[in-house]
């Protein structure tokens, strides 16, 4: 789509459902991302990217060659993804547009769902802005449909700008929200030097340091007999994994802890007399703190068997992703080169570790340095997300110049 503006562009990718899901025995999880897949194809073929691709695991590819007197300069890669949590996610959302927003609360729709200032403070500083939201029944698929048009819009400039530039190799990624965008990423085909996920926050932002993480699940096999001869001999799985839980740390959860301070944090649990399980996920930026977390884990495991027997507890842990901070170091010239870009854009670039992952995490340790780059949106994963149109297009504008960095 020729000079379509990035906020057009945003809500068509908005429109269509594509949430991941986790425990599918398929990939991508989803065969619904690969109808978004289809369009970011077919709008890439339209702007004269004539290789743009989908592969049979939905990863989107698509390159623009070098102008005249850039061949040497580094290869760019650009990568978003295009899944979306699947909380709230059982029908298309349905964006609302808001034009000179008066930084006020936001009724969303007729769901009896708001937008409050008490809940998000930063909502006064949009103010005069062109605000989209969802309808209070749906997430708004700004993380991370807004990278991806954000990327589209960049693109397109470049193509019909005449700006130089070196090679740019753009990738849109599936399956990212459960942990596996990078799964069958092929990072020597991919052909970039360096690159940037467009996945964060704020537009000015720029982060290169995330959690260490694991996923961890209690299964918890108890023992049921009648109650009334169950003296000494009943296990009740479902308290057994309330006694398990009231074992970790307190005030080390997503509600208690910010910045660097990691958290172990109850995502799930299920569970009666006979069986029970409870399923975290365990996060910390210091990879000391974070292996003393999978011991204390351990240790409650430990505690569990030898009071009630061996077998009553089984834990199993799985890594999903490492600092990247550790391979970012040594190409630090990705970060001040973005930071540069953000000011002349005239932003203040704020540099944070981010409270989470993403596919650079990941891809930064697969041999592709890979920091994160701000969107311009809010509220992720939920009905409150939000996003300015101002901040989308600073964005690309950001792209632009980093662009031009290293051209």
């Amino acid at each position: 789509m020729k000079n379509l503006p990035v906020a057009e562009r945003f809500m068509r990718y908005a429109r269509i459902l594509t949430p991941s899901r986790e425990g599918s025995d398929t990939f991508p999880s989803t065969h619904c991302q690969f109808d978004l897949a289809n369009v970011l194809v077919d709008e890439m073929k339209m702007m004269g990217i004539n290789d743009a691709r989908v592969d049979a695991h939905c990863y989107v590819f698509g390159y623009i060659p070098a102008t005249e007197g850039c061949e040497a300069a580094p290869a760019l890669g650009f990568i978003a993804h295009m899944d979306t949590v699947s909380d709230f996610a059982d029908h298309a959302p349905c964006p609302m547009v808001i034009e000179d927003y008066d930084g006020n609360d936001i009724e969303l729709g007729g769901s009896g769902r708001a937008i409050k200032v008490s809940d998000f403070p930063h909502l006064p500083s949009l103010k005069g802005r062109t605000l989209i939201t969802t309808d209070g029944t749906t997430v708004l698929g700004a993380d991370d449909k807004a990278g991806v048009a954000e990327i589209m819009a960049m693109a397109d400039e470049l193509i019909h700008s005449g700006i130089p530039h070196g090679k740019i190799c753009i990738g849109f990624t599936p399956d990212e929200e459960i942990g596996a965008g990078p799964d069958h990423f092929d990072v020597e085909g991919f052909g970039a030097d360096y690159a940037y996920t467009v996945d964060g926050g704020p537009e000015g932002s720029i982060e290169y340091e995330n959690f260490n993480a694991a996923g961890a699940m209690f299964e918890v096999h108890g023992f049921n007999v009648h109650p009334g001869d169950a003296k000494d001999i009943m296990i009740n799985a479902a308290l057994v994994a309330m006694e398990i839980n009231g074992l970790l740390p307190a005030g080390e959860t997503p509600r208690d802890t910010e910045g660097y301070e990691g958290f172990y944090h109850l995502i799930r649990m299920e569970g009666a007399v006979d069986t029970a399980r409870l399923i975290y996920i365990v996060r910390d930026h210091d990879a000391d703190i974070f292996e003393e977390r999978i011991k204390t884990l351990r240790s409650i495991e430990r505690q569990i068997n030898e009071k009630y027997g061996e077998g009553t507890v089984k834990l199993q842990m799985k890594e999903q992703y490492r600092n990247m901070a550790e391979q970012i170091r040594n190409c630090f010239h990705l970060v001040e080169n973005a930071k540069a870009a953000i000011e002349e854009a005239g932003l203040t670039p704020s540099v944070e570790p981010i409270r989470g992952g993403t596919d650079g995490a990941q891809l930064s340790f697969m041999g592709l340095p890979c920091p994160n780059l701000g969107t311009g949106g809010y509220a992720a994963h939920g009905p409150y997300e939000h996003i300015s149109v101002e901040g989308m297009e600073k964005c690309v504008e950001i792209l632009i110049n980093i662009i031009q960095k290293y051209a």
